[in-house]
Order: C-alpha cells, then sequence, then structure tokens
C-alpha cells in the first residue's frame, strides 16, 4: 500500500529521533561548571531578575539573620494585599474583577464613577466583527479551547486597521477589547466543538452589558443562562486570584519578549496564550482533577487516611495516575509554606461544595491537602516547604461550577489577560532594549568535510 506523504513524514521524523537527541542534549554538569541558570532560575528555585514592574510582588520569604526564610506567602497586586482586596469587594456584596483590572491597568483603584464608567466601556466592547463567530470561530472547531482562542486573537487582528499602532491609547483600546471579548471567544469556541465534534445542541447567547464578566460567562455557557449569586461571586473570586501573579511567570514573561520586538497586541496576546496552555502552567489544575478521579477509581474507602496516604506515595513512586512522581496542585514555583490564592480561595469552594451536595468531595480535597506536604518532605529532598497551590482547588471548582474541562485553562486566560495587558503596556512605556538573554555554546568546532567524503 502507497504510504501518504503525511505518514512518510511521521515515519521519518521516529527514524531520526535518536540522531536528534544525542546531538541536541546537554551534559547536566555543564550548567554548574559554566554558573548557567537552568530555566533562568539559581539553585535554590529563586528567578533571575530581569526587570522592573510596579504591577503585583510576591513574597515567599523574609531575610533574617542574612538568611532567606521561608514565610507565608502574600500576593500584592499595585500594592494592596490581595486578601484585603479580596475582602474589600466581598464585603461590598458586588463582583470585582472589573475594579481589581481597572486597578491593575491603571494603577489606582477607581472611584465609583470611575468604575462605572468603565463597566460602562467594557460592556459596550462585549461584541464581535459581523458574521465573526460563523466565519472565524465556527468553520474549524476543535477540543483544544486555547488554540481556537489563539486563533480567534490572531484573526480578530485582520479586522484593526491601526494593527500595528503601539501608542499607548491604541495599545490600551487594543487590550480593552480583547478583555472584553475574551469570554465569547472562549465559550463560542466550546460550544462549537461540543455541536459539530459531540452532536449536541448548538446555542449562542449575547452578553449584557450591564452584567459582570463572571456572570456574562456563566449566562453564555448555560443553556438555560441561569446561576446563582455564590456561582457568580465564586467564579469572580478565581477570575481576580488569576488575573496577575508576578512579573516573572512564563506567560507574563512571555508578553514582555514580545512586546520588546514591537510586535502588535494580537500577536502578544496569542504568544502569551501558547506559553499559558502547556500543563506546567496553565493547565495544571486538568491534572488535579484526572488525578483525584484517579485516586477515587483506586481508593476503596475515600474516608479512611491510610489509604489516602498509600495512594499518594504510589504517586511520588511513579505507580499511579500518568507515572511522572507528582501530587498535582501540591507545590510552587515561588511559594513554600503557602499559596495565598490557594488560602482565600478554599473558603469559597466550601461554600459552593455545600450549595451543590459536593461536602464528601470537598472533605477529600481537604484531606489531601493536608496529608501531601508531609509525605512529600519525607520522600523527596526539597529545598524549601511544599503547599496546595491555585490551582488544587480551581479545578474542583470550576467542576462544581458545570464549566467544562475544555475551558478550565481558556478560564485562566480569561483572568490573566488584564495582567498581560498591563505588563504590556508597561514593557511599552518604559522600553529600551529587546529582550535577548545569551546562551553559552558548548559546540566544538568542526572541519568542514565535502559531500563525498562523509
Amino acid at each position: 500500500m502507497t504510504r501518504s506523504p503525511l505518514e512518510r513524514l511521521a515515519d521519518y521524523a521516529c527514524a531520526n529521533e535518536s540522531r536528534l537527541v544525542q546531538n541536541a542534549s546537554m551534559n547536566p554538569e555543564l550548567y554548574n561548571l559554566y554558573g548557567v541558570k537552568r530555566g533562568l532560575r539559581d539553585r535554590q528555585g529563586q528567578g533571575v531578575l530581569a526587570g522592573l514592574t510596579g504591577i503585583s510582588e510576591i513574597e515567599s520569604s523574609k531575610v533574617v539573620d542574612g538568611e532567606s526564610v521561608p514565610c507565608e506567602g502574600r500576593l500584592w497586586y499595585r500594592g494592596y494585599d490581595i486578601i484585603d482586596l479580596v475582602n474589600g469587594v466581598m464585603s461590598g456584596g458586588r463582583l470585582g474583577f472589573e475594579e481589581v483590572a481597572y486597578l491593575l491597568l491603571f494603577g489606582e483603584l477607581p472611584s465609583r464613577e470611575q468604575l462605572k464608567e468603565f463597566c460602562a466601556v467594557m460592556g459596550d466592547c462585549r461584541t464581535l466583527p459581523t458574521n465573526f463567530v460563523r466565519d472565524v470561530i465556527m468553520k474549524a472547531p476543535s477540543r483544544d479551547m486555547m488554540n481556537t482562542l489563539s486563533r480567534s486573537v490572531l484573526t480578530l487582528a485582520s479586522y484593526d486597521d491601526r494593527v500595528d499602532d503601539i501608542s499607548i491609547p491604541n495599545v490600551l483600546r487594543q487590550c480593552l477589547m480583547l478583555i472584553a471579548v475574551f469570554p465569547m471567544l472562549a465559550v463560542y469556541g466550546y460550544h462549537s466543538y461540543n455541536h459539530y465534534e459531540r452532536d449536541e445542541s448548538f446555542y449562542i447567547h449575547r452578553p449584557e452589558g450591564n452584567l459582570s464578566t463572571a456572570a456574562n460567562l456563566l449566562r453564555m455557557l448555560r443553556p438555560d443562562k441561569g446561576y446563582t449569586d455564590l456561582e457568580a461571586h465564586v467564579l469572580d473570586l478565581a477570575l481576580i486570584l488569576h488575573m496577575e501573579h508576578g512579573g516573572g511567570n512564563n506567560s507574563t514573561f512571555t508578553t514582555h519578549v514580545v512586546t520588546s520586538s514591537g510586535s502588535d497586541t494580537y500577536s502578544v496576546m496569542a504568544a502569551a496564550l501558547a506559553s499559558l496552555k502547556g500543563p506546567k502552567h496553565g493547565g495544571a489544575n486538568i491534572k488535579v482533577v484526572e488525578m483525584m478521579e484517579d485516586l477515587k477509581r483506586n481508593v476503596e474507602d475515600e474516608t479512611d487516611e491510610a489509604q489516602v496516604e498509600e495512594y499518594l506515595l504510589k504517586l511520588l513512586r511513579k505507580e499511579a495516575f500518568d507515572k511522572k512522581g507528582l501530587i498535582y496542585g501540591m507545590g510552587h514555583a515561588v511559594y513554600s509554606l503557602s499559596d495565598p490564592r490557594a488560602t482565600v480561595f478554599k473558603g469559597f469552594v466550601e461554600k459552593l461544595a455545600k450549595e451543590k451536595e459536593k461536602q464528601k468531595e470537598f472533605a477529600l480535597y481537604s484531606m489531601v491537602e493536608r496529608l501531601a506536604p508531609d509525605i512529600i518532605s519525607r520522600e523527596r529532598r526539597i529545598y524549601k516547604g511544599v503547599s496546595a497551590n491555585v490551582d488544587f482547588y480551581s479545578g474542583i471548582t470550576y467542576s462544581m461550577l458545570g464549566i467544562p474541562r475544555e475551558l478550565f485553562t481558556p478560564i485562566f486566560a480569561i483572568a490573566r489577560i488584564v495582567g498581560w495587558s498591563a505588563h504590556r503596556m508597561e514593557e511599552l512605556i518604559n522600553m529600551d532594549k529587546i529582550i535577548r538573554p545569551a546562551y553559552l555554546n558548548v559546540q566544538e568546532r568542526r572541519e568542514y568535510q565535502p559531500l563525498q567524503e562523509r
């Protein structure tokens, strides 16, 4: 049987894998020999200082008597403690995504009038070009919503006659529009996939201009457009907590790098989306949910701590789930004793679990959160403490909200585009040079050999 060009290409790639790997592999000892910080991190896991920002700050350790000592994690947006921001919004009984987005973009908390105007502008922006849903989103439905989202963002550039104008007013206009339409692009992309690939009913609900981002997201997603106040508040909280996280996270750094080249806003956001979709970054909460489902299939009694602990040990010993040796949702690149986002999130997740009658599942998550750090510290030699991160609880939250798994990472993007936008404008305002780190070449010099002598 004659093989197709694509099949021959796949065969060629497989046949040449070993040659490629052999010639591209680096001796790990060389990194220490030349003092190269792998992943732009030192041996203690601290990120290389690559820039300055006024947008957010993370604290995971304090210097005591000249030594770095782990402390409870803290997170600030524009100098405000995230816990104070959340408490301020929740105590007022309002949804706070737009309020906190204003803070990150403009550097100050809005007055009542400023917030009203900002919400009105965002409401006006919740519209897509004529026939965009039909001609772009519905044309090539895909299970991978992040690729769908990226394609939609890049296509929107074709509708912008000032796409390459990187003046601050124009970039702000572009960013506000993208922040407003991201929920539409994600949800409509899911509905198209659900209809064309799963043969389910197809419906498109238009957003309401006077509703918040969280409320509109639930309204557009659900067939009956219905949601409870608690559901909207919990989703709003999730969006606030995911909105920004220091300038050094992978997708935000990508935003700075691509912005520094002078590229347009749509290309920058597509690059950030590509970075976020990886399972080591935005896709981690999906792995948590899948891991917990595997736990429930393989543990006879979910309330028995000994049985749960045995399963967690199997995870670390690469004997269970995906055999990667990880307890997903545990540990963070920066935080050690606690992730403040997870701490804030947990209380609201518990309330939602009661409303959804999922207390048993919440109890299992709480047990794993309590047991895992001690098990990891016994099994592994680690330089810092381990605690639950925000992804540990976000997955179960989205599940209880009836959000399909395909939208878990896009929801992260719906929140994080605010931080990306703030960092893009900060980079443009302060941009001096293109970001260009150095790589040390370790390949020996070689003499060229004519083809007939090889």
